[in-house]
């Protein structure tokens, strides 16, 4: 979330006000960190970031100049790319390594697959394609920010209305999020035509939630309409994995996801929707455990009236 971004017009963004320091990611989910960030990291800091995560034990012994040396960058770059995975300073991406390091020795973190070829067998593609979903989701779990998670879920419980907005694959997980919403009694809407989407975020005041869902954190037909639900006052969401990405310049709360590594017979459209759903999931039954005195009984009814549409009727 961009808290200093220069607005041209419409609601100004709110005052930059230093929060707490996060504490730095555990060792666990260094990995995932540098699979989320990497896209957007230079190509210096991608060396940076690459090396140790393929290679904590090696480098959580070197010194700040010896990983600068082994990867042909400057100390400086080293520093920024430890503040950017969420280190204060590289000592405390050493310490990360270290305990990432004996893990690994434990047997406690797994195996990377490899990629999915042409002529792999079925079964391969299948054991492969279950470890990368496996990852995907402890990645996602690993790197979701709790606070913003907790804040999401209050804005949906009380929302007078929800707009959602994807497209392409992330369209599916929008329409996923609205449908559970209108189950447990909220008025949502998903929106994968832009120019609905736009239409009904200039109808959203203070008390609606605008959710934006783009993996790359930078289609148009999606920021758009975020950007209107948020000059117009809407408490807004982003569901991106590119934390860095435009779409979070008009976002008021940020979730990011993880996706597993990106391959010719494996896009990113593909893996990131499994991380996509994960953070629905937790949106919705957050909302749900806030409602439940009105969700129990919407989604009862719900279920009734559908009921005879899975089952023959009697005859």
């Amino acid at each position: 979330m961009k808290e200093n971004f220069v607005r041209r017009a419409g609601r100004p963004r709110p005052v930059a006000v230093s929060p707490p320091r996060p504490a730095p990611p555990e060792p666990a989910a260094l990995a995932a960190k540098v699979r989320t960030m990497t896209p957007s990291m230079t190509r210096s800091m991608q060396r940076v970031a690459e090396t140790v995560a393929s290679d904590p034990a090696g480098c959580a012994a070197l010194t700040v100049t010896g990983l600068a040396e082994r990867t042909g960058t400057s100390e400086a770059t080293v520093v920024r790319t430890a503040r950017m995975l969420g280190y204060p300073g590289y000592r405390d991406l050493r310490l990360a390594l270290a305990g990432l390091a004996a893990q690994q020795a434990s047997g406690a973190a797994p195996a990377v697959t490899a990629d999915i070829s042409v002529d792999d067998p079925l079964s391969e593609v299948v054991a492969k394609l279950t470890q990368d979903e496996r990852q995907t989701l402890t990645d996602t779990a690993g790197a979701l920010d709790l606070a913003q998670l907790e804040a999401t879920v209050s804005a949906l419980a009380t929302a007078r209305r929800v707009d959602v907005y994807g497209i392409g694959a992330s369209s599916l997980v929008a329409q996923d999020l609205a449908q559970k919403l209108l189950r447990i009694g909220l008025v949502a809407h998903a929106h994968a035509d832009p120019h609905l989407a736009v239409t009904g975020a200039v109808q959203l005041r203070a008390g609606d939630v605008a959710v934006a869902i783009t993996h790359s954190g930078r289609t148009v037909d999606v920021i758009e309409p975020l950007q209107a639900a948020f000059d117009h006052g809407a408490t807004t969401v982003a569901i991106t994995g590119r934390p860095d990405g435009e779409v979070t310049q008009y976002a008021d709360h940020v979730l990011t996801t993880s996706t597993a590594r990106e391959s010719e017979l494996r896009p990113a459209a593909m893996s990131s929707r499994t991380s996509q759903l994960l953070v629905i999931d937790c949106l919705f039954i957050g909302v749900a455990q806030r409602t439940y005195e009105t969700a129990a009984p919407a989604l009862h009814a719900s279920y009734e009236a559908l009921a005879h549409r899975h089952s023959p009727r009697d005859r």
